[in-house]
């Protein structure tokens, strides 16, 4: 399960996050991972997993990715991945209890962060900048191992966003084979 440069690969998964989305309301993406998942072991054949060794991610005033998020907005937003959640992309949705939301206690959290948006952290005579703070993530050393066949990205408001924005991720992952000790006790711990 060492990183590997020749066998690692990208993802991609965008969540819209719509304007004027309810406090305590979150928008999902879900990304289907059945392609590069078998839980199954089969013989000689082991069962295979995705390691998810790193994730890149970016908050975007465009869907294609190519502008910083709006400098007028004051949305302050929990956002991050999800393993096996199986909650499609819907947006201003009630998620409830702790195996839908982004959080250091979740065992389901591939990665997580916090941002509040530029007028969110205005001070008087201060720029305004968006802050974003990782407080979850994958390594190099010890990647998420996703046995179930989805990833959800989902974002939880806690201020409303002003203008349209979105959400990127990049994962960088490979596929890892598994042996059945280890396959029954990701199964375990990937349920929702």
């Amino acid at each position: 399960m060492t990183y590997n440069v020749k066998d690692v690969f990208y993802l991609d998964v965008t969540l819209g996050m719509p304007t004027a989305t309810a406090t305590t309301k979150s928008n999902t993406a879900q990304l289907d991972l059945s392609a590069f998942i078998d839980p199954i072991a089969r013989g000689r054949t082991k069962g295979t997993g995705l390691a998810i060794y790193k994730v890149h991610y970016a908050v975007s005033g465009t869907g294609e990715g190519y502008m910083p998020a709006n400098l007028a907005d004051d949305g302050i937003f929990r956002a991050g991945l999800i393993a096996g959640a199986g909650l499609g992309t819907a947006a201003g949705v009630t998620l409830t209890g702790e195996a839908n939301s982004p959080s250091p206690q979740n065992a389901l959290s591939v990665m997580g962060f916090d941002f509040y948006a530029p007028d969110s952290t205005t001070a008087a005579a201060s720029t305004p900048a968006p802050l974003s703070r990782t407080f979850l993530e994958p390594s190099k050393d010890v990647p998420y191992i996703v046995v179930r066949d989805n990833v959800c990205a989902v974002a939880t408001m806690e201020v409303a966003m002003q203008t349209a924005s979105f959400l990127h991720f990049r994962l960088e992952c490979a596929q890892v084979t598994l042996d059945q000790a280890t396959l029954n006790q990701l199964l375990r711990t990937q349920t929702v």
